[in-house]
């Protein structure tokens, strides 16, 4: 697959200032255009986790925008309707798959699968997107602003998760950050790393295994009878209920 991505950023009208900002910075009608890629060769294969990075403003969105438009099935976690069901509810899954999906993406408590989305907090609605996209069981994901309204650790142990299903289930995602921290966890496939001043670098690893570099638990859920002990990713341990 081979990207180019470039826009135009000459005034749309002109006037005095938008002249004046020109002539300043020694643009002209035939330099206008800011390329970000061009045919930029980009090796995706089936089931890779493909991260873009870069400072705000380097295109990387953009990019990503670009390549999901060439591939087939492909949900974009911002377009998805949150609707208004109970959280545990909305995926139309089985109480244990329902669960299993939310404490992935960080909302296995109780009191968070049992709210609307309407209740939850920005960084809270982020994840139950993630939620939903993984309940549809598309072939591509698409995420962009990956894990910034996240606090670090807990973007730390959502990007674990997302790294061992896609290596599970071989769904594709697609995901843009400024914050590489996550890439240690995420492991990405394919790693698109984006410049302000230059073209960007693809670089293409190996999925390998390996535990998060965590110590907190990703958490899944084992079965909907016993009650559970729960941490930053989930329902962690089962103990009898009363």
């Amino acid at each position: 697959m081979k990207i180019s991505v470039g826009y135009a950023f000459l005034p749309k009208q002109m006037s005095l200032r938008t002249a004046a900002v020109m002539d300043h910075f020694g643009v002209g009608f035939e330099t206008g255009r800011h390329e970000i890629a061009e045919k930029l060769e980009m090796p995706i294969q089936e089931g890779d986790v493909v991260c873009f990075t870069g400072e705000s403003g380097s295109g990387k969105s953009s990019l990503m925008r670009a390549v999901a438009g060439e591939l087939p099935g492909v949900v974009n976690i911002d377009a998805l309707d949150l609707g208004e069901a109970i959280l545990v509810e909305a995926l139309g899954q089985s109480f244990e798959e329902a669960a299993r999906l939310l404490s992935m993406c960080g909302l296995g408590e109780a009191h968070l699968m049992l709210r609307r989305p309407a209740e939850l907090s920005d960084g809270q609605r982020y994840r139950f997107r993630l939620a939903l996209a993984l309940a549809q069981q598309p072939l591509w994901i698409i995420a962009d602003e990956f894990t910034a309204t996240l606090d670090r650790t807990l973007a730390k142990v959502v990007a674990f998760n997302l790294a061992r299903h896609a290596g599970k289930t071989a769904t594709g995602f697609l995901l843009a950050t400024t914050h590489e921290d996550v890439l240690d966890d995420l492991q990405p496939t394919l790693h698109v790393r984006c410049a302000l001043d230059g073209p960007p670098e693809v670089t293409r690893y190996e999925r390998k295994k390996k535990a998060s570099a965590l110590t907190t638990t990703s958490g899944s859920v084992a079965g909907p009878n016993p009650t559970g002990r729960i941490s930053l990713g989930g329902i962690t341990a089962a103990t009898a209920s009363g």
